[in-house]
């Protein structure tokens, strides 16, 4: 089932998520709808807050960038069918020199601005069997995983940019927050809870 993506301004994408247990309810039919929900919305990654729910849950499939030329064969292949689910992850590490990409957010719609990161990330999570992994990743399946990382502790990847960037898109953010933009994807917007 697709959900509806929560919108830039909705509290619960500020919010540090918690973790989950084994027997969280329905957890196998909220992954196949996230994933399904991701897919209709063209994206590479989802966190459980974008659907509204402040849990310690995302997913990320990078398939979509492994067709990027401008990438070596090495990255296109790791890219390639790289689909996972990261339930109570937490980051340890983040090592490198910060390099920098053109980030968007499928809860902010229609802004994409560069953002800084580490390249390389170790990070311990659980899977949605609930096995518990320690892994390494580096490039672009780092900085997926970052940016969804993020979400699960409240905070956008808008919050990394300079104070000048983020004045120049202060009035485009505050339209999303209202409604005021047109996606070709369901999204709940903070107006639309108000009206109820």
């Amino acid at each position: 089932m697709i959900l509806p993506i929560v919108a830039y301004g909705d509290p619960v994408l500020r919010k540090k998520a918690t973790d989950i247990t084994k027997d969280y309810p329905k957890l196998n039919e909220l992954v196949d709808n996230m994933f399904e929900t991701m897919y209709n919305a063209y994206g590479v990654g989802l966190a459980a807050p974008q659907i509204g729910l402040p849990v310690r849950m995302f997913l990320v499939d990078t398939t979509p960038f492994a067709e990027d030329e401008d990438l070596s064969k090495e990255e296109q292949v790791a890219l390639k069918d790289f689909k996972k689910v990261f339930i109570n992850a937490k980051i340890t590490k983040e090592e490198g020199e910060a390099w920098v990409f053109n980030e968007g957010c499928l809860s902010i719609p229609d802004v994409r601005e560069d953002v800084s990161r580490k390249p390389k990330i170790t990070i311990e999570y659980l899977d949605e069997n609930f096995k518990p992994h320690t892994e390494t990743y580096d490039g672009l399946i780092a900085r997926v995983i970052q940016h969804e990382y993020d979400h699960i502790e409240g905070v956008l990847f808008t919050d990394k940019l300079s104070s000048f960037k983020k004045r120049i898109i202060k009035g485009r953010l505050a339209n999303i927050s209202k409604g005021k933009i047109r996606v070709d994807y369901r999204m709940r917007f903070p107006s639309e809870k108000k009206k109820r």
